[in-house]
């Protein structure tokens, strides 16, 4: 059994937290490069947001936004 579990944790050490490694060892040059993740999250967010909003606005100026306290079953 301990080689079943020195093989899991070789998996996940050597293997599966590389990417992690590339990102750790690359801030050291550059912050930005190694943040990129993290800014291709926040773009994504935000556009998903304004998208939201904007169809939301949309719905309301059409009124077919259900104003009805009794809507919601869970009202």
């Amino acid at each position: 059994m301990k080689a079943f579990f020195e093989s899991i944790a070789w998996l996940f050490e050597e293997i599966l937290f590389l990417p992690h490694s590339f990102f750790r060892e690359l801030e050291l040059t550059s912050w930005t490069l190694a943040n990129s993740v993290n800014w291709i999250f926040l773009v994504v967010g935000f556009s998903a947001m304004i998208y939201w909003i904007l169809q939301l606005n949309l719905f309301d100026k059409n009124g077919e936004e259900d104003k009805n306290p009794s809507a919601h079953s869970f009202l």
